[in-house]
């Protein structure tokens, strides 16, 4: 099978999952099943197309031409190319993790939920796979409707309010003022296409620059650049399977995958460093990062509190780019492989503590870690690849960017992540200390309590993604040669 079927085979193989999983509703144990097969078989595909990417392919599908020069188009690049071994990967661990957490908490509307999240995966496939603009923007769009029904899934009055939040910031962003920029792109150069070097080069100077910037970073609300960042928190109302993937990988990664694309392949990172009017960028993203973080450190609410975390390291990616050196730019792009592996743990961890024991909030979970040793120890581990420590995969994402911060001078961002890093552990590794050495109400006097882990499908998928966040430290370098053309290596 040639690339171009391939990259057909991957946009539709979520389609046909989601049919099956619809014929097979009534029946759970077929209805799971048609889920992990369907994850799977795509994340097959999607490896089938890595070597050919690696070797300098860049395989391109053109499905309909809807204006001259205007194509619903995908190609694949290095850094879509990782997306798409993310989305795709993350989705078989999480499917086995909602198999154990929908089954434990007894939900409803089961077959609802994995048919929707089949969907969001096509959404988040053709971000990915996208070619242009134009092509990204409808499947940017695809995500967020599709991911809608999961974030008010439980029906509650708040799970309806967070949903209108979440519904309201992402569509009124990307339709007020994404979809302005992209008109605007195509009304200033002729083209929405991603081009290494970018389109804006002899089209575009002064000011101008800068606005269309302005409206693109602030049009990818998904990115969750402050202000536009209260749809990430509120949509934590969200069963948890959701939040781990959607909410920390596919949604939010759909959002700093976005800042790159435009910022590599439509500005140019060359040409946005020349022209002086990017720089604001960094500066709003080290904001977001040392703010969120504050944040994250007032909350006791173990959800909310990942989902500041969450707000802070996709601010991490933006910085990364908006440093407009190759560095920084790779550094960027690896961070969305190294914290989604991180905080899809850390997600994990939460909704199997909720599972084992309807905990929420840390002030709760004195001694939970002699309780659910397994649950903590992969807490731990993810915890310390979100703050950057070896060996964590998070290390070597946030060694480039701070490198990326030297290259162009700007030592000031240097001190922003190793702050940002204090405050890592400042809100994360007291929940560590509070499970293992605190005395839980469970003691029976003699310090002994009994193991109460959450059903296996829970803990299985936390221990194999906490392994990955140890595992990516060791496979960075080839990590970093695969991005590398991001930054023109």
């Amino acid at each position: 099978m040639n690339a171009p079927d391939l990259m057909l085979l991957a946009l539709a193989t979520p389609l046909i999952g989601a049919i099956f999983i619809v014929l097979f509703g009534k029946i759970p144990n077929l209805r799971e099943t048609a889920t992990l097969v369907t994850a799977v078989t795509l994340f097959a595909v999607v490896l089938n197309l890595a070597p050919i990417v690696a070797g300098g392919g860049r395989p391109d599908l053109t499905l309909i031409q809807v204006l001259p020069g205007l194509d619903l188009r995908f190609t694949l690049e290095p850094l879509g190319m990782m997306f798409a071994c993310i989305a795709s990967g993350l989705w078989i661990v999480n499917s086995i993790y909602s198999i154990g957490y929908m089954r434990a908490k007894k939900e409803s509307h089961q077959t609802r939920f994995y048919v929707c999240f089949a969907l969001a995966i096509f959404g988040a496939m053709g971000v990915a796979l996208s070619g242009n603009m134009f092509t990204l923007f409808i499947c940017y769009e695809v995500l967020t409707i599709t991911t809608y029904p999961l974030v008010t899934h439980s029906g509650t009055p708040e799970a309806m309010r967070s949903g209108r939040t979440y519904l309201g910031l992402l569509l009124g962003s990307s339709i007020g003022l994404q979809l302005a920029a992209i008109i605007g792109t195509w009304y200033l150069t002729g083209t929405l296409d991603f081009r290494e070097g970018g389109v804006f080069a002899g089209h575009v100077q002064g000011p101008v620059i800068g606005l269309l910037l302005f409206l693109y970073m602030y049009g990818i609300g998904k990115a969750a650049l402050m202000p536009i960042h209260r749809w990430l928190p509120a949509a934590m109302v969200a069963p948890t399977p959701v939040s781990a993937l959607l909410h920390a990988v596919a949604v939010v990664k759909a959002g700093v995958f976005t800042v790159l694309k435009v910022i590599v392949y439509l500005f140019g990172a060359d040409f946005l460093r020349e022209s002086g009017y990017g720089d604001w960028l960094a500066y709003i993203a080290g904001a977001t990062v040392l703010t969120a973080s504050l944040i994250a450190m007032t909350k006791d609410n173990l959800k909310a509190r990942l989902a500041y975390s969450t707000v802070s390291q996709l601010s991490y990616v933006i910085l990364g780019a908006a440093l407009f050196t190759p560095l920084g730019v790779v550094g960027g792009a690896m961070h969305i492989a190294m914290h989604a592996v991180g905080k899809i743990t850390l997600f994990f961890c939460a909704g199997a503590i909720y599972v084992a024991s309807g905990k929420t909030q840390i002030s709760d979970m004195r001694g939970i870690g002699r309780v659910m040793p397994f649950t903590l120890i992969a807490f731990f581990i993810g915890s310390l690849s979100v703050i950057g420590l070896p060996p964590m995969g998070g290390s070597w994402s946030k060694y480039f960017i701070a490198m990326g911060a030297l290259e162009s001078g700007q030592i000031v961002f240097v001190a922003v992540l190793m702050t940002s890093s204090l405050l890592n552990i400042a809100y994360l590794l007291p929940i560590v200390a509070r499970g293992f050495f605190s005395t839980s109400k469970d003691d029976n006097g003699d310090g002994a309590v009994a193991i109460k882990e959450a059903p296996m499908f829970c803990v299985v998928p936390l221990c194999l993604t906490a392994a990955g966040c140890i595992a990516l430290f060791f496979f960075a370098d080839p990590i970093y040669t695969f991005l590398s053309p991001l930054g023109g290596g």
